[in-house]
């Protein structure tokens, strides 16, 4: 790795000479601007605006833009005259727990080397104090022309720093908290944490740019002269939610699906819900359409027998029917029972008054009230 910085850390009246080079780098893809109607590259020019001409970068200084518009040119000489000194240095001024830094802070990772054979001893030295005091140093340095700010930490064998923001540089929280008064409730901080739990946590080296490799996709296909592949069509998340609790359920129902959790799970909890389902909308038979039954079967009144045998036939029919039919249709299809059930004892009777007498009617022999009477 190239280094951008060479220079010494400074702690106390130990030097430790390291050469500072970048900790990260981009994988994003670039793109040039070109015209679309020839696909010529387009390129930015460098004109001075009094002379109308394009200069060099050798012609090109710095200037200071006051607010009146006034250029107040600079020079590089004139800047490194400046006493800073940590120019060629990372000055460290304290150790604190990592906790006291704000991750807000955080700018540009650097890795930190020793430079030579001479730095070795002392850089070991401060890598391992840092490692048993289980805290951060906070060092100043200048790089490309302005002061930093810096914290060094061990990472694996090898001191590492970030570059912090001043802390003046960290705008407030006033304006962006939410103006209105929200109240959460308990179930869903319930469900909350349950989406928590279910997630769990993650290998961060084995997360990727799912962009990244879809842009480099197109771009083989377009180079290879194929059509590009149509991007599957998935369900795009709203702007708005409509129920929270609904949503909070949703997603720790598709995050167990997605970690193969669910599949017990849910077995479980649809056999409870259909017990619980059934145990709720099966009533008990009703009193009161229990000692319901028909008075009157052709205009004749019915037996007392005949109206407990209806009743509890009412009863039995009434439990083994599905539970959303109504009372009422109970007690209609028990009319219609017993009526069908005298209708049939009316009749019997009928045939045997005739053979009996042969002479009345069969409409007077047949009354339930006498017969039982006799």
């Amino acid at each position: 790795m190239r280094s951008i910085w060479n220079g010494a850390i400074s702690f106390g009246l130990v030097s430790i000479p390291i050469k500072v080079v970048n900790a990260t780098e981009s994988h994003s893809i670039s793109f040039r601007q070109v015209h679309l109607d020839d696909g010529g590259r387009i390129r930015y020019r460098k004109y001075c605006e009094l002379e109308d001409r394009e200069v060099t970068t050798g012609e090109i200084g710095k200037a200071y833009e006051d607010a009146d518009g006034t250029l107040i040119p600079i020079t590089d000489e004139e800047l490194s005259a400046l006493p800073i000194p940590t120019a060629r240095t990372i000055e460290i001024v304290a150790f604190v727990p990592a906790e006291r830094i704000d991750p807000l802070q955080m700018d540009t990772a650097y890795y930190l080397a020793a430079n030579g054979v001479p730095a070795t001893k002392p850089y070991v030295l401060l890598r391992e104090a840092l490692k048993r005091s289980q805290k951060v140093a906070v060092a100043k340095f200048a790089l490309r022309g302005r002061e930093r700010l810096g914290m060094l930490r061990v990472v694996d064998d090898v001191i590492a720093m970030h570059g912090l923001l001043w802390p003046d540089e960290i705008r407030s929280t006033e304006e962006v908290a939410p103006d209105a008064s929200v109240t959460v409730r308990d179930k869903e901080l319930d469900l909350a944490d349950a989406l928590m739990d279910t997630l769990g946590e993650v290998e961060l080296t084995e997360l990727h740019d799912d962009y990244r490799e879809a842009v480099e996709e197109l771009i083989a296909a377009k180079a290879s002269g194929e059509l590009p592949a149509a991007p599957p069509v998935g369900e795009r998340a709203g702007g708005k939610v409509l129920d929270l609790m609904a949503a909070l359920e949703k997603s720790v129902r598709a995050a167990r699906v997605s970690r193969g959790e669910e599949a017990g799970e849910e077995k479980g909890e649809e056999a409870g819900a259909r017990t619980d389902e059934s145990a709720e909308v099966t009533p008990l038979p009703s009193r009161r359409s229990a000692r319901t039954a028909p008075k009157e079967v052709g205009g004749k009144k019915s037996t007392s027998t005949a109206r407990k045998t209806a009743a509890k036939k009412t009863v039995a029919k009434s439990t083994a029917k599905s539970t959303a039919k109504s009372t009422g249709q109970a007690a209609g299809k028990a009319t219609a029972t017993a009526t069908k059930s005298t209708a049939k004892k009316t009749a019997a009777k009928k045939t045997t008054a005739k053979k009996a007498t042969g002479k009345k009617t069969a409409a007077k022999k047949a009354t339930p009230r006498g017969r039982a009477s006799a």
